[in-house]
């Protein structure tokens, strides 16, 4: 079962009380614009949701105390996967907030989650599977990956890991809150997407980067792949066509989705704190100036008008069955508990609207998987 909405069933993990359900959203017999929801098990805290590549029979649920669960064959499991409670702190938006598992993951067993440590900073840790059983994963294999100071701020987290279609991984980092300048700033790592390779050690450090990240031979943290974002909760790649989507929660005004083609160059400069959305941020610093390269406005951004207020990016559907929302984008809001689906292309979004019967009236919206 590979992560994304490319399988029959698009996993949300939706959030609403002491114990917390997860739910599938299917698309409904006389409507592939509309969804319904479906229930598949009770979690606490639940906050992110994949699969494993090469493996079909199971989903990894993410509780944000610092348990991951399986689901098999429809049930969640009662021992988890993992646990790592101990190590986590759950104050403001800090957790556990994802996971991802390394290409080749059947052969070498690697496993990546994010998480906020005890002090408040951003962790990358491996892990590896159980070698005999494949619902349990070796808690005394772990390996730190990388660190990002954060232990003065609770909140702007970023949280997201996934594998890109170049078998590297990307880490999303929030601005920490504040003023937002370290988004802006080359050396910092918060406010970034971060890129690099866990599965080689290179220059002292328990990973290697690629020689394309923008600032690898000048001035900069080499780890960085994209910057000027806000807090890039939840970020995917479309399996079809490997382009990197973004949804980066705003500030006051405007909520956004950025995109990137792959075979664009590395580097974006999505603006904040000198811009939210297409416009100039009106709570910039006099001057506020861009720090590498020029703005890349989003090809789709929300009004808080609307009653938004904190985008829950999504994925690209790419599984026939999902009929008129195939090839579209779905995200929905923390807010309003709508979901939505547009088709985006490079510099805009064609068709953004709302995916009938699927608001979440009940729970609020905190991820899909």
């Amino acid at each position: 079962m590979a992560p994304g909405l490319g399988r029959r069933a698009a996993s949300a993990a939706l959030a609403g009380g002491a114990m917390l359900a997860a739910f599938a959203v299917w698309p409904a017999v006389e409507d592939a614009g509309a969804a319904r929801l479906n229930s598949i098990g009770s979690f606490k805290s639940p906050i992110y949701a994949t699969g494993a590549p090469g493996d079909t029979r199971r989903l990894f649920v993410v509780e944000r105390g610092g348990a991951v669960r399986v689901v098999r064959g429809g049930k969640k499991l009662e021992r988890p996967f993992l646990r790592i409670s101990k190590s986590v702190s759950t104050a403001g938006e800090r957790g556990l907030l994802s996971i991802a598992f390394a290409p080749g993951y059947q052969a070498n067993r690697r496993f990546y989650v994010f998480y906020t440590d005890r002090g408040g900073d951003l962790r990358v840790d491996e892990f590896l599977r159980s070698p005999a059983n494949p619902d349990r994963a070796l808690g005394d294999s772990r390996r730190k990956v990388i660190e990002v100071e954060h232990s003065a701020r609770s909140n702007h987290n970023g949280g997201q890991l996934q594998f890109g279609p170049d078998g590297l991984l990307y880490v999303s980092t929030g601005d920490g809150g504040g003023s937002g300048a370290p988004a802006q700033s080359n050396t910092s790592l918060l406010g970034k997407l971060l890129r690099i390779d866990p599965s080689r050690r290179s220059a002292g450090r328990p990973y290697a980067v690629p020689s394309s990240n923008p600032f690898v031979g000048r001035a900069g943290a080499d780890e960085v792949f994209a910057l000027g974002l806000r807090n890039p909760y939840r970020f995917s790649f479309d399996r079809a066509t490997g382009a990197l989507v973004t949804g980066d929660v705003g500030e006051g005004r405007f909520e956004e989705v950025d995109y990137r083609l792959r075979r664009q160059a590395p580097g974006p400069n999505f603006g904040w704190p000198c811009f939210e959305g297409r416009d100039r941020y009106e709570g910039a610093a006099p001057g506020c100036r861009l720090s590498y390269g020029r703005h890349v406005p989003p090809v789709l951004q929300r009004s808080h008008a609307t009653g938004d207020c904190s985008i829950i990016g999504g994925y690209v559907a790419r599984h026939p069955s999902l009929g008129s929302l195939r090839g579209r984008y779905i995200y929905g809001d923390f807010c309003t508990g709508r979901l939505r689906s547009a088709e985006l292309r490079q510099g805009r979004a064609v068709g953004d609207r709302r995916v009938r019967g699927a608001r979440l009236a009940e729970f609020t919206l905190v991820s899909f998987g």
